[in-house]
């Protein structure tokens, strides 16, 4: 998933942003074609994933399928043919944890020279 600068899209009668582009490719015909299925979705305030505001499909074919080597560039493709600009890589937000955190475990013992005891003591 990529971030990328807001778009409007029209929702159920209400303009919504969307700021999260997914995509993988669904069909790849080898030497031929790709078919690619991508997502627009929403960001919620805790930076989550929102809802789906758009889906759809793009073939990538021709020269530029005859230069698709890495991810990077199916990725910066499929923004450019959806007029997008990637802004970075989404990373999920982590999730708050419930238990507290442990305090860090110390050593604070200290050392000390002891008396030898009668039982210790050796004879030499």
């Amino acid at each position: 998933m990529k971030l990328i600068n807001a778009v409007s899209i029209w929702d159920n009668g209400q303009v919504k942003e969307a700021k999260i582009l997914n995509a993988y490719a669904v069909n790849v015909t080898l030497g031929t074609s790709a078919t690619f299925y991508y997502q627009l979705f929403s960001e919620n305030v805790d930076l989550s994933v929102g809802q789906q505001l758009a889906q759809g499909n793009l073939n990538m074919t021709g020269e530029a399928y005859a230069q698709w080597e890495v991810d990077a560039y199916a990725w910066d493709w499929v923004a450019s043919e959806l007029n997008l600009t990637i802004t970075g890589d989404y990373v999920p937000p982590v999730p708050p944890t419930t238990e507290p955190t442990p305090e860090p475990k110390t050593t604070t013992e200290e050392t000390t020279e002891t008396e030898p005891t009668p039982e210790t003591e050796t004879e030499g």
